[in-house]
């Protein structure tokens, strides 16, 4: 048997970390809960390497989640377009907006309200420094290109607008994702000095 990857005579090489990644990405857009045995086998994977990967259920969720806000975030970016405070802010709308009605995150905070604010909202964890770096980054664009003058510093204004939007999206995820898009969008107006409408 040759493989299809090395071309080399042999066992076909084994699923790797970002396929497993992706099939969990796949579960959770689909609304269903992320099992790591059953991703697992059907990539043909044995635990043990899903645990190497991974560690934990906790950090792969984690991860999951982390990359899927990056990705979203630059891509909402991309196609809102345009520059300045106007464009952050339809930036940040929509992108709170899609998490409020995604259907993967409203099923993990059903399913799991505790364990998913604590991997969504802690300062140590795998999913609020990415989502911030990433805001950050969108931010100091702006800033380089001239089209936005940040009333505080970038970091800090990236810090301040991912905790409100965990403020008014999960603040009630123990009940049910809040999903409050309208007023914070008010509010992230008011921080960028422009309507909000």
């Amino acid at each position: 048997m040759t493989s299809l990857v090395t071309g080399r005579p042999g066992r076909p090489a084994a699923s790797t970390r970002e396929a497993a990644l992706a099939l969990a990405t796949k579960h959770f857009l689909a609304g269903e809960r992320i099992d790591v045995q059953a991703i697992a086998r059907e990539l043909g994977l044995a635990r043990a390497t899903m645990h190497r990967w991974f560690q934990t259920r906790e950090l792969l969720l984690g991860e999951l989640l982390g990359s899927l806000a990056e990705r979203r975030l630059a891509a909402i970016r991309l196609d809102v377009g345009g520059s300045g405070p106007l464009a952050l802010l339809e930036t940040l709308d929509r992108f709170n907006r899609e998490i409020a009605e995604n259907h993967g995150m409203r099923a993990l905070l059903a399913q799991e309200p505790e364990r998913a604010l604590r991997i969504l909202t802690s300062g140590d964890g795998l999913v609020q420094p990415r989502v911030v770096a990433a805001m950050e980054r969108i931010f100091e664009a702006e800033v380089q290109a001239g089209t936005f003058l940040p009333p505080i510093l970038p970091s800090v204004l990236a810090y301040a607008t991912v905790r409100l939007g965990e403020a008014f999206i999960y603040n009630d995820a123990l009940t049910g994702i809040r999903g409050d898009t309208e007023r914070l969008r008010q509010v992230e107006a008011a921080l960028f000095g422009v309507p909000a409408v």
